[in-house]
Formats: C-alpha cells, structure tokens, sequence
C-alpha cells in the first residue's frame, strides 16, 4: 500500500511504504535534486526543513547538526559525530556481531529466541529482530551485524526494516551496517534457465572465478553482486579473500584466488571496484552511493603460508612461516591490488588481518597474532602502506581458545595469557577499530580504562574518535543515514533476476577446466547412454564441530543427466561413464587428539591424495611451535614419518572400480575440486578428466555435451607427488614439481584445455611465469 501526500513547506513528496500488515512502515521524501530521506513514524525523529530542503533529525534536539546535512562531506560528518558519541556509544560501534541467522534456528550457530521461545512457538515473524539482537542493538551500541542464511529475499529486507527502525530512535540515531560472508557458489543440483530467477544468482567459487583468468569478469560479478546485497541490505562484503594460495595444503585455499600474486592482484582490484563503485545517479560521492557496497580485504598480511597446511582457525594452525623469505610476495594483492583500485572509490574500505602469528616477521621482535600485532598493523599497514582505512580483527580473537588445540574456540594467538579485556586493549594499542564477533561492549570499556590510566583520558578519548570516523565514513559515504530502509517487492525483483542468473551461469561455464582428453573423448555430443556411480560419503564433522550423516547417493541430479543422455545403472550396458568425485579431504586437519593422548606431539601430515599417506618427506623439525596455556609441553610440531588417511577415500575406489566395470569403454572424472591434489593415483585409468570449482551439473554438462567449449585454467599447480608437497615453502608459489599425465601434459598453474589442444591466449600470456 502506498499514499503519496505533499509537504508544502519544502515542496516535497513523502511516501508511505507498507508491505503487508506485519511489516515495518516507513516514510519517503524527496529531496529535489538531492537526497532522498527514509523514516520510520515509530522511531520519534522529526523532519527538519532548512533552504527549502528536508534533513532527519536523528539526535532529536530540534535544529540541523552538520552529522545530519546531508550535503557535507562523509569525513566532516562522520567527525562531528564522533564527538556527540560518548564512550559506551563508541565501544558498541567498535563491535562486529557473532553470526546471525534469519530467522534464528532455535540451537547452534545463530541460534536465538523471539520473547523467551523458539521460534515456532513464538508467534513471531521470520524476520522479527530476536531477544539477543535486540539486546546488542539497545544495551551495548553495536550497529555492525554479520548476517548468515536468510529464508528468502523478502524476509532479509523486512529484517532490514525492523532493524533500522529499531536503532534509528535510539541515541543518536545511527543506523545498522550489515554484512555477510561470500553467498553466491552454486549448489550442485542447482539449475539455470533462461529468463528465470532464483534466489540469488549463482556463481562458482573464488577458486572457480580465479579459472576464468579474467579480472573484467570479476568485476562484473562485483556489480551483480553489490546490488543484490543492496537490495538485501547488506553493506559490506566480508570479503574478498585475497591471500595467496601459496600453501597447497592449507583448506581456505578454496576460498582464494589461487597462487598466481599477478592474477591474485588484478582480481582483487576489480573485485573491490565492482562492489564499492556506484555510478549515474546512485553515486553520491566519489564513487560511494546506493549501489556501493564495503569491501572487506582479508586477510592482511597473507594467511596463505600456514606451516604445514594447519589453519589458524585453531591452536594447532596458528603460525604462518616464510621458510622462502617471501613475506613481501603476500602483501602485493593488497598494495598493489585492493589499495590501488582504477574507479573513484581508491582503496578498500576496510581489511582483516588473519588469525595466524606471521612467524618471525615483525621487526619489533614480537610474535602476536596479526590482529594484535602494532607491526602488522600500525607500522606495516597505516605507516608504511598509509592505510587508513577500517580495520576490523577476525572473529573470535579476543576470546578464550579451547581446552585442547582441536577445539573450535576463540582465538588468541600470541597474548594466550592476557584476561579478555586486555586483548581488547592489545587489539587497539595495535591500531585496530573493530572487533569481529564480540557483541557485548564490556571489555571494550575496560580496555578504555587501561588506556586511560595508562595514557590520560584525553588521549584515549582522541583514540576512540579515530576509529569511530574510520567506522562512521563507511556509513554515511553508502546514504544509509538518509535512508537505510528497503522496499521488499523491489528486493524480491533485484535478488536473482533473470540477467543476473545468467550471467553467474556463463562464469561457471567460464571456470570449468578440461585437464586431460585422450583421443578426443569429449565432447559427447550425441544422446548417448551413460553409466553414473553412486558415491559413499562418511560421516565427517564440519569447522562447528557439527557432524553430518554419512549417505551413499548419486552425487548429481540425475533427472538434470536425462535431459542430456540416457541414464543406466548398468556399467554394460552404457557407452561411457561419468564418475563425480571431490578432491581429498583431510580427515583431522592436520591435529589428532588420539595421537596425543597416545604419547605424541598430535601433529600429523595433511594429504593431498587418496590413499594412506606417510610423511616421509616431512621437515625433521617444525619451523614454529608453542601453546602457552593449553599444551606447553609441545614444543615440535613435526610429523615426519606418521600417517593418515582422507575422509573421502572411497572416492579412489570408485575411480577405479567404475573403469574396470567399464572395460574399454570411455570413463571421464569430474572433480570438484577444493585444494591442489595428486592425480597420479587414478589419471591414466581416465580417458578424459575435468576439474570445476563449485559448478552446477548443468554447467558441466554442457561442456560435456559440446554445447559450451571449455576455457578455464588452473589457478594453482597440481603436484605430482607427496613428497614434492612436503619439499616445497609454504611462502612460495609455483614451486611444486607437477603432475605429468598419460598424454604428456603438465598440469601447472594456467594449464587447461579447450577441444583444439592446450590453451595459449591473452590470459596465458599475461599470468603464466616463464619456465
């Protein structure tokens, strides 16, 4: 329903948007030639008329302040307000919520209650703000919320609302900054037609967008991108993920860009225009408007390099080492990437350091880790990178690590034995503005104090006002003090338009790599009859802590495989097979509890192959090591000569089974592929073999069936052995001795085929390093 009624004073036009009964209201006017202002009538702010122009008065004291003219300058803004802020409201600005779902499961990750119940049992809406939410939003100031799963597009902008309308009659009315982790990867069984939306659009991986080897590609999907989390109100991107996948078997290398620093740099470039630049009539300044959105670099310096391959997510992952003296390498995505960006908007507005200790590097002779580092931080990124952008901590620094190094706990690598509020002081003697996860503005608080007693409170007040102009600019420079509020019918429009469905579909098509083509296997152009294994998947535990149901099923849709060729269950009777497996999975990320319990250190080797794998290979000691508070005994992280297994080894098996079911007939492996992996095992059993990066059936089958040709490229090296792996420097790329196949092929970085032979082109040209 809307009412459209005339302000005469200002000669201006106020909307009146209600979706449905039980959504939030909320009042548009027009500003001739400038902005337009939303508000809700619930919120109690009044509308100021100054010049015949509308300004809200969001501090409610009745006359325009300049953090409300909306004509000045974001940083003139953002420091006046700063200095109306008090302490308390500063501290819950610093603050970066926990993960938030909508609506909230009544357990686990997001879990939350709507007045004392579960949802179902509430009454409550789907996207009613929960009791935590509401609490965190009121009580303790926080105004950034990081968003995960969301029921649907609609649901995500009426939470919007209520959100805004709830904090905008609070204090001084500052609105909310949600954000979200990368959204977009396609679901396997999820389909593309032409002129329908979805959801979201659908797009692979990093890893896959990185197969492209087209940084205008990525800026387009920064576009796309950028304007569904618009319509969802989502205002900043936690992301992209540009460290450089020097470390083949360190897990977050499938949420990078791969290896290649060049390629790495340019896409990261193009990653951050695509979703901070608006342009035409939604630019407000300096390419900062309605359709910008705050790209989050992480994670600064480089959490590539992690020894071993262990993540920093955990105590036994905290070290990243530089065996190669190649530290500086890590930094060029940054400096040379997303600080140096072609459109208006110049830099990122904001980075993360990692979790990880980036051993032996600060000059200051420390070894925290990075979000507490003042040499990663200050020294490094403000003074040497002049950096002044927002820098907010990973999730969970400040708290407390678990009992033993496995657990999923906080993560407070290098200050294990400070109390919670005096890493919270750490983190801003490092030159830090934010903290990731905490949503109560307690030790925020305290860490003034310390800084108080330690350097005066006019210093420490001087301290907190940087951060909160460094946090209040991403704010204002999007228009969301205008009007931060979202038409749900217009979201459901926007999110997963038939355009933009479309185009994540080419780039899927884009990122699929044919590694090998015996006797030009593919394409199979013909409706032929085809022979699929099912596929065993253990029963694994993901980085919650949470365990899933092992299954035995088809891996893709196979009503999606009928519409391209016959389906069999009988190997005899089919004319080839596809065979859809996933790279190995590390079975315990390189940790093992029973390995300690049993005398051992509990370090064990991470596998990049099917089979049982022993390090023999591996370094007789480790470069770094120490867990202060939990395991101080340990002091040797090597795992040289122990074993271990992959989760997903059946995967092997059925390989190789399905090719001696086949006889002579044409096997093809489809990969999905998550890390660099050992093809030697199975390669020359298959007559073709393909790669993707969190494509969609349909995607594959239509390189499969001739209708697109394949053009991706490998976006890290394929090794041809363990021990290569064990030999190579966690810092350094392109040193891995790789794979040679059956057809003579190498597969090294920016290796891929098309159905004329190996791929040499513009892209090849411009990435591949000289041999």
């Amino acid at each position: 329903m809307k009412k459209r009624c005339l302000i005469f004073a200002t000669v201006l036009i106020a909307t009146t948007i209600v979706s449905g009964q039980e959504s939030v209201p909320f009042i548009i006017i027009e500003n001739p030639g400038g902005a337009t202002l939303g508000y809700s009538p619930a919120s109690g702010i009044k509308i100021i008329t100054k010049d015949k122009l509308a300004f809200k008065d969001l501090n409610k004291n009745g006359k325009l302040d300049p953090y409300e003219d909306w004509r000045l300058p974001a940083e003139t803004r953002a420091m006046d307000l700063a200095e109306r802020m008090s302490v308390e409201q500063i501290a819950g600005l610093m603050l970066y919520s926990a993960h938030q779902a909508i609506p909230a499961p009544p357990a686990g990750l997001g879990g939350g209650t709507y007045n004392g119940k579960p949802l179902q049992e509430s009454g409550a809406n789907l996207w009613d703000l929960t009791d935590a939410q509401k609490k965190f939003l009121k009580e303790d100031n926080l105004r950034h919320v990081l968003i995960t799963t969301v029921q649907h597009p609609e649901a995500a902008a009426k939470w919007n609302n209520a959100m805004q309308a709830y904090v905008e009659g609070s204090g001084l009315g500052i609105p909310g900054n949600t954000s979200s982790d990368p959204r977009h990867s396609a679901n396997s069984n999820a389909e593309f037609n032409a002129g329908a939306g979805g959801a979201i659009s659908l797009w692979p991986r990093e890893l896959g967008l990185a197969a492209s080897f087209d940084p205008g590609l990525i800026r387009t999907f920064g576009q796309i991108a950028s304007a569904e989390y618009r319509a969802l109100g989502i205002t900043t991107a936690l992301s992209p993920q540009i460290d450089l996948g020097s470390e083949p078997r360190w897990y977050r290398i499938s949420m990078t860009f791969g290896e290649g620093s060049q390629l790495v740099t340019d896409i990261a470039r193009a990653y951050v225009d695509g979703f901070q630049t608006s342009e035409g009539t939604y630019e407000i300044k300096d390419g900062w408007g309605f359709h910008s959105v705050n790209a989050m670099v992480k994670h600064w310096p480089g959490g590539g390099p992690e020894e071993g391959g262990r993540d920093g997510h955990w105590a036994f992952g905290k070290f990243a080492v530089y065996p190669g003296s190649n530290f500086d390498e890590h930094l060029k995505p940054f400096a040379e990437g997303a600080f140096k960006l072609n459109g208006k908007t110049k830099e990122a507005s904001a980075v993360m350091p990692y979790y990880t200790i980036s051993y032996n590097q600060a000059t200051d002779g420390t070894n925290y880790g990075n979000g507490f580092s003042r040499y990663v931080i200050t020294d490094l990124l403000r003074n040497q990178y002049n950096y002044d952008g927002v820098v907010c901590t990973d999730w969970g620094v400040t708290a407390d690590e678990g009992a033993t190094p496995d657990l999923f706990a906080g993560k407070p690598w290098g200050v294990e034995s400070l109390s919670i509020a005096e890493r919270h002081y750490r983190v801003i003697q490092a030159g830090a503005d934010q903290f990731g996860g905490n949503n109560d503005k307690g030790p925020v608080i305290e860490a003034y104090r310390m800084g108080v007693k330690e350097l005066g409170k006019s210093a420490m007040r001087k301290r907190f006002e940087q951060s909160a102009v460094r946090l209040l600019k991403n704010i204002f420079r999007l228009g969301l003090f205008e009007n931060p509020y979202l038409d749900p019918q217009e979201t459901t429009r926007i999110v997963g338009n038939p355009e933009f469905m479309k185009a994540g579909y080419e780039a899927q098509l884009k990122s699929i790599v044919l590694l090998k083509n015996k006797e030009k296997t593919l394409p199979v152009t013909q409706k032929q009859t085809v022979f699929i294994p099912k596929i065993y998947k253990p029963a694994s535990r993901n980085w919650w802590g949470i365990w899933t149901e092992p299954t035995l099923d088809y891996p893709v849709n196979i009503e999606t495989v009928k519409r391209y060729y016959n389906v069999t269950t009988q190997p005899d009777q089919a004319d080839f097979a596809l065979v859809f497996v996933s790279s190995p999975q590390s079975e315990n990320g390189g940790y093992s509890l029973s390995d300690r319990k049993k005398g051992g250190n509990g370090y064990v080797p991470i596998s990049l192959q099917y089979s049982p794998y022993t390090a023999t290979e591996a370094r007789e000691h480790s470069i770094a090591a120490g867990d202060p508070v939990v395991d101080p005994t340990v002091t040797d992280r090597s795992y040289k000569n122990k074993s271990t297994r992959t989760a997903n080894a059946n995967d092997l098996d059925v390989l190789l089974k399905t090719k001696e079911m086949m006889t002579d007939k044409p096997v093809i492996a489809i990969v999905d592929v998550s890390n660099p992996m050992l093809f030697n095992e199975f390669e020359k059993d298959m007559s073709a073999i393909i790669v993707h990066f969190g494509s969609t059936t349909q995607a594959i089958l239509d390189i499969v069936s001739g209708k697109h040709e394949p053009s991706g490229l490998l976006p890290f090296q394929m090794p041809a052995t363990m021990a290569t792996v064990e030999l190579q420097d966690e810092d350094v790329s392109y040193d891995l001795e790789c794979h040679k196949d059956a057809e003579g092929h190498i597969y090294d970085f920016g290796y891929g085929l098309n159905w004329q032979g190996v791929i040499k082109d513009a892209r090849t040209a411009r990435y591949k390093p000289a041999r």
